[in-house]
């Protein structure tokens, strides 16, 4: 798949909207949404500058006018709130980003580890091009909540030279998340969220910012919904991250041979291993996507 500026979305990384006050306190040092990618450190004192990841022209805003519906930019900043008290916490600040002078600049969404989740004007409206019900903002979301889970409890448990766990861990967290936090109660009612994972994998393996190929991105989301099966006890953060590994390494070479993850469960280990073939075939790829957009 042709690598462009969309196929590195989630990276490390005055109008109508409401422009957020910047001062001090509301900047502080700040680091990228990939913990073993750093970003210089800044501290920035004026909204005409949001930080080095962002465009020079970008603001901070509270909300976004004219954006497939202010409806659809609420529903994110109300989400921000209920992905986090899905996991038990408290809501990072959330922002969007907008560029009046380079709108491109903003295809992107960032977690940062100070507690704070900005999301791009761009991205927001692509996504919600594809999905007018913002499935896929929803998604993107959850996404950057799995990074500020994976802050908050040292995780991902797995490292390697590039931003592949951490990258597919929040993919999971996200897969786990539309199901057993929004509701989402089959795969189908999901294929526009995996669609859009499938969209930003990129093959650079060796790149340090890797974020896992297009079908390895799409078992991710496969892992994390199908871990969320509501017949079975709610996964907190690390026993997730646990499961998560478990298995995905698992399907990748497999073995299953580190150890039984947190809250090791015998319903979830029958019910993997039962999937365990078809995740494999996802994340190498065989997988036609008509049998993909058909899975139960």
């Amino acid at each position: 798949m042709k690598t462009t500026k969309k196929t590195n979305l989630f990276l490390t990384a005055l109008a109508l909207g409401m422009l957020f006050s910047c001062n001090n306190e509301d900047n502080p040092v700040v680091t990228s949404e990939n913990a073993a990618i750093q970003q210089p450190s800044l501290l920035n004192k004026e909204c005409s500058f949001v930080d080095n990841n962002w465009s020079s022209t970008a603001n901070l805003y509270t909300s976004l006018p004219n954006s497939g519906s202010t409806t659809g930019s609420s529903l994110i900043v109300s989400q921000n709130s209920s992905v986090a008290s899905f996991w038990g916490r408290s809501a990072p600040t959330f922002r969007f980003v907008r560029d009046l002078s380079n709108s491109s600049s903003t295809f992107n969404a960032i977690s940062y580890s100070n507690g704070k989740i900005y999301f791009g004007e761009a991205i927001f409206k692509w996504a919600y091009l594809r999905d007018s019900s913002n499935l896929i903002n929803v998604m993107i979301l959850a996404h950057e909540y799995g990074h500020q889970l994976q802050y908050a409890f040292g995780l991902p448990s797995v490292r390697e030279n590039t931003a592949r766990p951490n990258e597919l861990e929040a993919d999971g967290f996200a897969g786990y998340y539309l199901r057993r936090g929004y509701g989402k109660s089959t795969f189908a009612s999901i294929a526009t969220g995996y669609d859009a994972a499938f969209a930003i994998g990129d093959n650079q393996t060796t790149s340090p910012g890797h974020h896992g190929t297009p079908a390895q991105r799409r078992s991710a989301v496969r892992l994390g919904f199908l871990l969320a099966d509501p017949t079975n006890s709610k996964l907190s953060a690390s026993s997730f991250d646990s499961n998560f590994f478990y298995y995905y390494s698992g399907v990748l070479n497999g073995t299953y041979r580190q150890a039984l993850p947190e809250s090791y469960n015998r319903e979830i280990d029958s019910l993997i291993r039962l999937h365990a073939d078809e995740l494999r075939r996802i994340a190498s790829g065989e997988m036609s996507d008509e049998e993909y957009y058909n899975l139960d």
